[in-house]
């Protein structure tokens, strides 16, 4: 549920529904508008904002209702994660089913979610004025790396019940070197956010060059930080985020070359695991450049082949961040950790 959820943001982002929505209601925003009145008072609150004016001001009635059910749906969402995971944690404690390790991962679990949901209205936040047409690139990141954090702590705790501890891999070197992937990886999905926040893709639509050059000339300018040059920032950007993803194929090799040559354990579960982050990481890069090559077919509010491009690359983004943990769990520091 987590993994479609963040994948919803992305349609979301894709579609440009995310400011259709301008209240944050928890409890009554369950429901989307049941009449014309509601509908219409629901179009006029997005007709104050910048996204609006500066351009959807074409927009009817029916079509601000299209792109208002993808920001309610993932909202819902949220909300049916909640109400899963209430059920299912009241249903086991009724029947005595957790140990008392339990209850603190599951009370962490219950406020990275809430704290999920916050960061999710703030963000929208951003873009919920008079100038913004999308939400600040750095605040949708944030939401996408808090999501990330999400995942990977509950699969942590599963696997802590999924794997048994003679199956796991004793070697500190690795350990270590999967930490750093790990790293390189949410660094890379930072940027990654960056890239989707500012639409960077569309900045150099091409490869294996930058516009026809390997390294951008906007490096030697201020567009770093500020977003006054924004059309330097989504380059240098971009620069960065290819970089990256040639930097974790190198690193993901050597790992893969590492356990390989240490594994000699035929039951050790990174026998199987191992395989996982190479084979992702090389689909990873090569959707990264599809996705950029085919932004020039985007058209607004509109899902087409970048899109699609686009949702498959977060996807995958997920499950090479999630294989990377899942052999993090398979391999002990020493043997002397628990």
């Amino acid at each position: 549920m987590i993994i479609i959820q963040t994948l919803l943001g992305g349609v979301t982002r894709l579609t440009g529904s995310g400011l259709s929505i301008t209240e944050w209601k928890p409890i009554m925003g369950t429901l989307p508008p049941m009449n014309e009145h509601e509908w219409n008072k629901a179009f006029d609150g997005y007709k104050q904002i910048g996204q609006y004016k500066l351009m959807n001001s074409n927009f009817t009635l029916s079509d601000f209702k299209a792109i208002f059910f993808w920001e309610w749906f993932h909202r819902v969402w949220a909300r049916m994660l909640f109400v899963v995971f209430a059920i299912g944690f009241s249903w086991f404690w009724v029947k005595k089913y957790f140990d008392k390790q339990m209850i603190k991962p599951f009370i962490i679990l219950l406020v990275l979610g809430g704290f999920q949901g916050l960061i999710g209205w703030l963000m929208v936040k951003t873009g919920l004025n008079s100038e913004d047409i999308h939400v600040h690139y750095i605040a949708l990141s944030i939401h996408f790396i808090a999501a990330m954090i999400l995942a990977c702590y509950t699969l942590w705790f599963a696997l802590q019940l999924l794997i048994p501890e003679e199956k796991r891999f004793r070697n500190k070197a690795i350990f270590n070197f999967t930490i750093v992937v790990i790293v390189v990886v949410f660094l890379q999905l930072m940027y990654g956010g960056y890239m989707a926040g500012m639409k960077a893709a569309l900045a150099a639509p091409t490869w294996p060059s930058i516009n026809g050059t390997y390294i951008p000339a906007t490096l030697s300018t201020n567009g770093w930080i500020k977003d006054t040059n924004i059309a330097a920032l989504q380059l240098n950007v971009q620069f960065i985020h290819r970089g990256l993803a040639y930097l974790l194929i190198l690193l993901i090799a050597i790992w893969f070359w590492m356990t390989t040559k240490k594994i000699t354990d035929s039951n050790a579960t990174m026998n199987k695991t191992k395989w996982y982050p190479i084979v992702l990481v090389c689909i990873q890069v090569l959707l990264g450049i599809f996705t950029v090559l085919s932004s020039t077919s985007i058209k607004a509010n509109k899902f087409g082949l970048f899109e699609t491009f686009a949702e498959l690359h977060q996807l995958v983004a997920m499950f090479l961040l999630m294989s990377m943990v899942v052999n993090l769990y398979a391999i002990r520091r020493s043997k002397s950790s628990k």
